[in-house]
């Protein structure tokens, strides 16, 4: 189990088909005894096996998987908290690896467990992305404006040159702006269609919520500026989940999916277990592999940030939920991709989201899968890659975009208004 959950979304050699057939899809992951199997082995051995021994140089790797394994699969025991106590007494003394895996752990699983401990180690952390991780943690307990004031003005403190540094100056940001982004009204949605239609742009959109525990819809606009649509005309939608495990803020690694836009660069079929082996869309963030992401039409006399915005009609410009995605890439996020799943859903049971499953930061749309056999029984995975390369060409840009922060999960109807209100006026004179 060693590094699976590390290259959760590791990017797969590239390639394209026609179409997609589900009957060439085939798990052994699914098999209800392999599930089992990797339940009982992550409980006893990766977690409980690892915090059952003195931590030293010689277990901290095995103490960092733990954290890994609770993080994705948001786990919470008696053991675990004993665990956590033991990492955060010897923290000093850890590689900054296991530190961030323990704090990314302790965000998703124990939203207040941590408070007191978060807030004595903030005081004298001095590696700048410990300190964004620390600062959402205190600052999503409290979100009062003193609560915002009280921890930039740490950060103004620890950091002088915090403005140099882009995961800092994201924080910075995020804790001055983020309630009012919120309530920061949308520009108009058939604006952003019309100008992708004329310039033939391939795109998928993902809306989303501002509260991710509540799963997206995603749409495809071919490039003559039609939706993909089944054989009686009806509007295709997919369902998206953006939300990782952990729930960190975007600009920190493994964090949601952050909102803006990505380059397609085609298909890929992933050798992770738990993404499996339907056909996946790879994605690059601005600043990830910049040669690739602009699909050749770069203007070299501009800078970077000025050919992302020229992506966006001149309305959607100012509009900054958008520039996450530029940002995350900056700060050196990568491999967020839009796939599917074989992680077993009942480990999310209880959450808003089920049975969708969340992932470290990427896309995850839900299949369903035979514990006998292994082949798929629903996917909308599936469903998506087959409409993105129902017409010529595999590259494209894809769009995430928060419609708004209403508490349920997007449905079908608002993106069918949405749409048709962009189809009445391509058809106005």
């Amino acid at each position: 189990m060693r590094y699976f959950l590390s290259l959760l979304c590791l990017f797969a050699a590239t390639v394209s088909f026609a179409q997609f057939l589900p009957e060439q899809i085939h798990s052994d992951f699914v098999l209800n005894q392999r599930r089992l199997a990797f339940d009982k082995n992550m409980r006893e051995r990766t977690i409980n096996g690892a915090f059952a021994q003195p931590l030293d140089s010689n277990t901290e790797d095995s103490y960092r998987e733990a954290c890994w394994a609770i993080s994705q699969f948001l786990l919470a025991s008696p053991q675990i908290e004993k665990g956590f106590r033991t990492l955060f007494d010897q923290y000093t003394a850890l590689d900054i690896s296991t530190r961030k895996a323990l704090i990314e752990a302790v965000y998703g699983v124990y939203p207040s467990l941590f408070l007191q401990t978060i807030q004595q180690l903030i005081r004298t952390e001095t590696d700048p992305k410990l300190f964004a991780m620390q600062a959402v943690y205190l600052y999503r307990a409290d979100s009062s404006a003193f609560s915002a004031n009280t921890i930039r003005q740490q950060l103004y403190q620890r950091f002088p040159l915090y403005a140099t540094i882009p995961i800092l100056s994201a924080l910075d940001s995020y804790l001055q702006n983020q309630p009012a982004l919120r309530k920061t009204p949308r520009p108009n949605l058939a604006g952003l269609f019309s100008y992708n239609r004329q310039n033939g742009i391939k795109a998928v959109y993902s809306f989303q919520r501002w509260n991710r525990d509540w799963p997206g819809l995603a749409i495809v606009q071919l490039e003559d500026g039609n939706f993909a649509s089944d054989s009686e005309g009806r509007l295709l939608m997919f369902r998206q989940l953006a939300r990782s495990a952990s729930n960190l803020p975007f600009f920190i690694t493994n964090g949601s999916t952050p909102q803006g836009i990505y380059s397609i660069q085609g298909t890929g079929v992933s050798h992770n277990h738990l993404i499996g082996p339907t056909p996946n869309l790879q994605l690059i963030l601005p600043g990830e592999t910049d040669s690739l992401y602009w699909h050749g039409v770069y203007d070299s006399l501009q800078s970077p940030l000025v050919n992302y915005l020229a992506l966006l009609p001149p309305s959607w410009r100012s509009y900054a939920p958008m520039m996450e995605a530029y940002t995350a890439g900056h700060i050196g996020r990568t491999e967020i991709i839009a796939h599917g799943t074989t992680i077993d859903p009942d480990y999310y049971k209880d959450k808003p989201y089920y049975p969708l499953t969340p992932t470290m930061g990427c896309l995850c749309a839900p299949e369903l899968w035979s514990r006998s056999a292994g082949t798929i029984i629903q996917s909308e995975q599936l469903r998506l890659a087959n409409a993105f390369v129902s017409t010529p060409g595999t590259t494209g840009y894809l769009f995430v975009i928060n419609l708004d922060n209403r508490q349920q999960a997007v449905e079908k109807a608002e993106i069918e208004t949405l749409v048709n209100d962009y189809l009445k006026q391509k058809r106005m004179p």
